[in-house]
């Protein structure tokens, strides 16, 4: 990667009507933003489809696109809607938060009209998007058709038949739920079409997307349902063990994820062809791949699976870099981000060196009082060349809120580190943005909400609770020309903006 410097924004989060952040014109104005602030990166959130409680990192499919994300704008413009359908569904009604609930039940209804007026014959490409598609399209179309049958239930309470896929029992749902197929496919037609065309356009202002993906699948996925061998099950396609993370000082139980872990021997007689699948798919569709919990691929933590918390799980070794060997035999070197954050041993600090993808850096983590060590990773001026550092990431409080939230003595060691004493808290946002710019680090990311100094009622996620994560949405007055030219000054005062500096032989 270039010395560079990007944004983290999830499409969710743009400003744009109908209720959620999509590819509409609000997306290619957040690109001319960027390209005016001398940004190189775009990061965004996972693009699947989105289940219960509402988490990217949750989806019904490793490789299907999330409908929200369609634009209504565009399907107005092609006559396939009006606008007045749109503007009378009630898609939510404030434009800081997202009502998912609104949408789930409202937002489909007018896809679905879009899809009874289309004639597919005019969509010249329709067919071969399906064809190409079709490893994994043609199992999610019947899984998301067979769900909305079924009133959404997971497949694990489907009828044994159709949850264990007898083949003519498949057959004969493929012949009663045909319209309903055809829905699904044609929704991931005008996903993958639109988001196709914010890419190119973001590529060609020189922008990269930065795409996001879980280690995981989650349990009620299209993934589990048709290819069960490749994961963790009983008989009954039931976990045996899931995924979480073991207590610390964060957390006295653990985390319990509850996504089914995989059966790495089989992966890998098989030679990773799933995970080759997979990543060939991601690299279609963007130009770097952050992968979550990558120490996962080292060791993993396993933790039966009708347990209530974390604390019974045990680590166990996972597939290391054979994986990866196998993905770049397959596919040639790939741009990857390891998300190595969270308890670190050597074999994962060998795996990551190993592999040569960039680690990660958050600052929010470098004055922890907790951390007593000599050298402390996470501290800017520790960092190597070949790393991506953060303010924080979707799952920490905004830079603002952090600072106010940490102990007296945690806020000194931050102004001791800065030299500076006379900045207001809550304008602390910037120097620390600054301190973190200046480092070594080739990559930088910033979240959009640390560079507008916005508090926690600004942030993404709060893991391990439900109810109100993943819902914030920027203010179009927000994305100003102050805010471009701030972005601007940032990434030149320091040698990061786009096309400035030497080339990293790293990713």
């Amino acid at each position: 990667m270039n010395r560079g410097a990007g944004i983290l924004m999830p499409i969710s989060s743009l400003p744009s009507k109908y209720g959620i952040g999509c590819f509409s014109k609000s997306a290619y104005d957040f690109v001319d933003l960027l390209d005016k602030g001398g940004q190189s990166y775009w990061q965004i959130l996972p693009l699947g489809p989105t289940g219960y409680g509402d988490s990217p990192y949750q989806s019904f499919s490793a490789f299907a696109g999330n409908p929200y994300f369609i634009s209504l704008e565009e399907l107005i413009e092609s006559g396939l809607l009006t606008k007045d359908e749109c503007e009378k569904a009630d898609l939510g009604d404030g434009n800081s938060y997202i009502n998912y609930e609104k949408l789930y039940n409202n937002r489909f209804k007018l896809l679905r009209l879009a899809y009874e007026r289309a004639d597919l014959t005019e969509y010249t490409d329709f067919s071969e998007f399906c064809k190409i598609n079709a490893h994994w399209l043609d199992d999610y179309a019947l899984f998301m058709a067979l769900k909305e049958k079924f009133g959404g239930l997971p497949f694990s309470e489907w009828d044994e038949s159709i949850r264990k896929r007898n083949p003519q029992c498949l057959e004969k749902h493929r012949s009663e739920l045909k319209t309903e197929i055809g829905f699904q496919r044609f929704v991931q037609f005008l996903f993958y079409t639109q988001w196709a065309k914010l890419k190119a356009y973001a590529n060609k202002k020189g922008l990269k997307i930065i795409g996001d993906i879980p280690i995981y699948t989650a349990l009620d996925s299209v993934d589990v349902w048709a290819s069960p061998e490749l994961f963790e099950l009983d008989e009954n396609l039931t976990p045996t063990f899931v995924a979480g993370c073991p207590p610390d000082g964060f957390s006295a139980d653990g985390q319990l994820w509850g996504n089914p872990l995989y059966q790495w021997d089989i992966h890998k007689k098989s030679g990773f062809a799933w995970w080759i699948k997979r990543m060939k798919h991601c690299f279609d569709m963007y130009d770097i791949v952050r992968i979550d919990h990558f120490r996962g691929f080292d060791e993993y933590y396993s933790i039966p699976y009708r347990d209530k918390n974390a604390k019974n799980g045990h680590w166990k070794k996972g597939p290391g870099l054979s994986l990866f060997k196998a993905i770049e035999k397959s596919l040639g070197l790939c741009p990857v981000i390891a998300e190595d954050l969270g308890f670190m041993t050597d074999s994962v600090r060998k795996l990551v060196k190993d592999s040569g993808f960039p680690s990660m850096k958050v600052l929010e983590f470098a004055f922890d009082s907790r951390d007593t060590g000599a050298k402390n990773d996470y501290l800017p001026h520790n960092y190597s060349k070949n790393c991506v550092a953060y303010t924080g990431t979707h799952d920490n409080q905004t830079l603002i809120s952090w600072f106010e939230s940490i102990s007296k003595d945690e806020k000194n060691s931050v102004r001791d580190y800065l030299l500076d004493i006379y900045t207001p808290d809550q304008k602390i946002n910037l120097p620390l943005i600054g301190l973190l710019m200046r480092s070594n680090a080739d990559t930088c990311i910033i979240p959009i909400q640390d560079y507008l100094g916005l508090r926690d009622d600004a942030r993404i996620n709060t893991p391990s609770t439900l109810g109100e994560n993943w819902k914030w949405r920027i203010c179009e007055d927000m994305l100003s020309d102050d805010l471009a030219d701030l972005l601007l000054k940032s990434a030149s005062a320091f040698g990061r903006q786009r096309n400035f500096g030497q080339t990293s032989k790293k990713v």
